[in-house]
Formats: structure tokens, C-alpha cells, sequence
């Protein structure tokens, strides 16, 4: 069956119109009672599930996914060609479905299933020795059963999915250790059942979903980092660092970036969608679809010719708010996080919060307020790295090359904006944009900014 409509650009085309067709018409052989199957737009991408006419309407709409070629998702059956110079090896007997998406995500990021010929040696010499240890160590606990003679889960994808259990319902972390001694108890002789919550945390930072701690002055005075980290009293106010017994009074989770930017170039899927605003994104109408469409980014392009040069330089936006992390609100308690969200994919990608690169998460139990950047700066630090550049591995063009990343704007409300500015957008001089120049008036003894009004007239 022909599928070359998948990539066509004009969605309005009788040729795309006829392909989804198609496609309708061989997912209605596997709906379930309801009617309902995944939706393989550029929106959902088989991550949500609905009517089949409503997925005719996305598909419409919203576009094909470009590499769903095979629709295993909607049951058909896959057919993977061993490449060229690859070694055949017998599939583990404890390797299903879900166990083989792990290992083609894992084979992706780690470059295996390439045929490069007679340079293997000089490509394979590209990345570094320790991340290729680390992707090694993951495809054998991968390729290892739970137990003897286990034919549904592999020690990583059971850890993983137990994982995404604990977080999706709740669960404390004394619970999970319980269950996990529960588990290991309950499982036969010899299993590779996590024992407690720190083997299970040190597997999945070689995942890549580490994070560090940052212990807190207690007044927000400065952070217990580098120079600071072996101190044992903030060298601002001079209060101790620990409540009580190396229990400090706050404590900030920070989530590098620059590990994550690099896995975006790991898979040659996400590697090319980076590319997407440079070489796809369609600017010959003078539209604005796309951040890059708009003159902040062509001005920071005149600015900074060297970073545009290379399509793969990362533009990111910082995104930052409070909110209380409690079910309740009855509980007064403002924790704040700060994103990065990539410019570089296409707009449908852009914003998927799978795409979302968490980089803070402030404590409580109040916003930091003119504090907010002591708190940046890890993530500042990070970034002036990525502003010089750091080596990484583009598996699209199997190539090494030094990776870039700037943030070139903030999403924020106004009283974020005043945080992450250093300007108080309340009192005389409240606009950012007038500054000293800003007009107020005193209207029933509060301070009225008359640019504001002037704007929403």
C-alpha cells in the first residue's frame, strides 16, 4: 500500500484526503465496542484515544505523524528489517511489545541501528565513552528478565512502569519501599526486583530522569551551591543551614537541562523535528504561524548571525508561576516552578507538555518574591555554558556537533514578570514599558496606572 501521502504537506490535496481514507477504513477493522482506536495526529500521537470520526477530523486538521509508516498501534503487523552490518541475535524470551518500544527508544538513542558501512568505528568512536557505557548498561537490564523464566516484563520496563504507578496515584515513599520488600519477597528465588527506593531512583537516573538537591538559606538569602555547598551557615545572615540533624530548612530540586537538550538529538525523530522552524516551517506569505515568523527572532538572528547559523542552536522560552502542590487549598502554600519550552519544533510538538523541560521546582511556602533569582542561578550558570556551546551527537545526520542553546524570552503573568525582571509592577512606577515615565494617579486611595488603563480603553 502506497503511503507517500503521509508526508504531504497540503493537507487539503486529493491525495491526503484519499490516504486518510484509507486509513480510516483499515482502522475500522480493530475499533473496540465504543468505536474508539488512538488518534495518530501531529495533536495526539496515539497518546489519546478517540471516535473514529472524530480521528478522521484530527487527521484533517492537525496532520499525519510522519513516521507512523507501520500502524502497529492500530494492528497491523510490524515487520523490522535487520540492518546491514548488524548482528542477528535471537530476541530475549523475555522481550514482548512493550519491551521491544523500550528497545527501539534505547537502540534510537544509542545509535545502533544504523548501517554506516565500512565508518562504524569512526561513528561509533563519535560519542562518548561513558554515555555508551550507560546506554549499555540499560539495554542488559533490559534484555535481563524479572525472574527466570519471565515472559512479560524485563527488569527496566517493570521498574519504569512501577515507577509511573507511584507517581501517577500518590504514593508515599515508605509505602513504595513496603511494596517493593513485598515484591522481592513475593517473586521467586534470584529476581531483579528493586529491594528499596535508592536502587530504584540510581536506575533511572541513568535513564536520564536525575535531579539534584540544592540545600536553601532559610530567609532566601543564598544557596548552599558550589563555593557555598560545605557550608554550614548562610554567609548572607549568618542563620544556620539545617533545622536539626543535617535536615535543612529548604531544599530546591533542580533538573539539568543540558542532558535532556542532548537527548533531543539522540533519536533521529526529534532530531530532525529541531530542524523543523529552518528547513519545513513555510515563510513565503509573510504569516505569522511560528515564533520565528515574528521580528524578536529575526532580530536576535541580526544580533547573533554565528548562534542562527546552525539550525540545530536551541531558542527556548522561560515559563514560570506558583502554584499549591496540596489537594486542598484551603492550605496557604505557593511552590513555583520554572520551564523551558523549545522553539525549535514544529508549533503542534512545541507545545506538548511531553516537551516541556522542567527546570525548577522553588519551595514554599511562600512565592519567592524579589528572591526568584537567587533561585535561578543554577539554571543560569547551565545556560552560559550552553551560550559556549557543548559537544553533542545529532543522530539524524550521525554526526557530532556542538550544541547551543539560549533563552531568548519569559511567558509569564504580570506578578511573575515583576519576579522575574527585577521590576515591581506595583506602586507609582507599576509599567514596565514607561518605566520612570509611568503616569498614576490616586483614585480612592489606591494607586491607578493610567498606561494600563489607556491600553484596555
Amino acid at each position: 500500500m502506497d503511503r507517500s501521502w503521509i508526508s504531504n504537506p497540503d493537507r487539503l490535496s486529493a491525495e491526503y484526503e484519499n490516504g486518510v481514507g484509507e486509513f480510516v477504513t483499515f482502522v475500522k477493522g480493530s475499533l473496540d465496542v465504543q468505536g474508539l482506536t488512538k488518534c495518530p495526529c501531529n495533536r495526539c500521537m496515539n497518546r489519546e484515544v478517540h471516535h473514529i470520526d472524530y480521528v478522521r477530523y484530527h487527521l484533517l486538521i492537525y496532520g499525519f505523524l510522519k513516521d507512523y509508516i507501520h500502524w502497529t498501534e492500530h494492528g497491523e503487523q510490524s515487520n523490522p528489517q535487520v540492518p546491514l552490518g548488524s548482528p542477528i541475535q535471537d530476541t530475549p524470551p523475555c522481550m514482548n511489545e512493550q519491551d521491544e518500544e523500550m528497545a527501539e527508544a534505547l537502540r534510537d538513542a544509542a545509535g545502533h541501528e544504523y548501517d554506516i558501512g565500512s565508518s562504524s568505528d569512526l561513528l561509533s568512536d563519535m560519542r562518548p565513552p561513558t554515555e555508551q557505557a550507560r546506554y549499555d548498561k540499560l539495554f542488559e537490564e533490559l534484555h535481563n528478565p524479572l525472574y527466570d523464566d519471565c515472559m512479560k516484563f524485563s527488569a527496566l520496563t517493570f521498574i519504569v512502569k512501577l515507577m509511573n504507578v507511584k507517581f501517577l496515584y500518590k504514593w508515599s515513599d515508605r509505602s513504595f519501599v513496603a511494596l517493593l520488600k513485598l515484591l522481592h519477597e513475593a517473586l521467586p528465588v534470584g529476581n531483579r526486583c528493586p529491594r528499596n527506593y535508592y536502587e530504584t531512583k540510581k536506575l533511572l537516573c541513568d535513564v536520564g530522569l536525575g535531579y539534584e538537591h540544592i540545600d536553601v538559606c532559610k530567609h532566601d538569602c543564598t544557596l548552599f551551591y558550589n563555593e557555598h555547598k560545605d557550608d554550614d551557615v548562610c554567609p548572607i545572615c549568618g542563620v544556620s543551614r539545617y533545622v536539626r540533624k543535617k535536615i535543612p530548612h529548604k531544599r530546591l530540586r533542580y533538573f539539568p537541562i543540558t542532558s535532556r537538550l542532548k537527548r533531543l538529538y539522540s533519536s533521529r525523530h526529534t532530531a530532525r523535528e529541531m530542524r523543523w522552524h529552518k528547513e519545513q516551517r513555510l515563510e513565503k506569505d509573510g504569516k505569522l504561524r511560528h515564533p520565528a515568523d515574528g521580528e524578536a527572532w529575526k532580530k536576535f538572528d541580526s544580533l547573533y548571525p554565528e548562534f542562527a547559523g546552525d539550525p540545530r542552536s536551541v531558542r527556548m522560552g522561560l515559563a514560570s508561576d506558583g502554584f499549591n502542590p496540596f489537594s486542598h487549598m484551603s492550605t496557604s502554600y505557593s511552590m513555583w516552578l520554572v520551564i523551558l519550552i523549545s522553539y525549535n519544533l514544529p508549533p503542534w510538538l512545541t507545545m506538548h507538555r511531553s516537551n516541556y523541560l522542567l527546570s525548577l521546582l522553588i519551595p514554599g511556602p511562600k512565592s519567592p518574591g524579589k528572591d526568584f533569582d537567587v533561585f535561578l542561578r543554577p539554571l543560569i550558570e547551565e545556560l552560559k555554558v550552553l551560550w559556549d556551546g557543548v559537544q553533542s551527537f545529532d543522530s539524524y545526520q550521525q554526526a557530532s556537533f556542538t550544541l547551543r542553546a539560549s533563552v531568548i524570552w519569559t511567558v509569564s503573568n504580570f506578578p511573575a514578570f515583576a519576579y522575574l525582571s527585577g521590576w515591581s509592577t506595583q506602586g507609582k512606577l507599576a509599567c514596565p514599558i514607561c518605566l520612570e515615565d509611568t503616569r498614576y494617579k490616586l483614585i480612592q486611595a489606591k494607586l491607578v496606572t493610567l498606561a494600563i488603563v489607556l491600553f484596555w480603553k
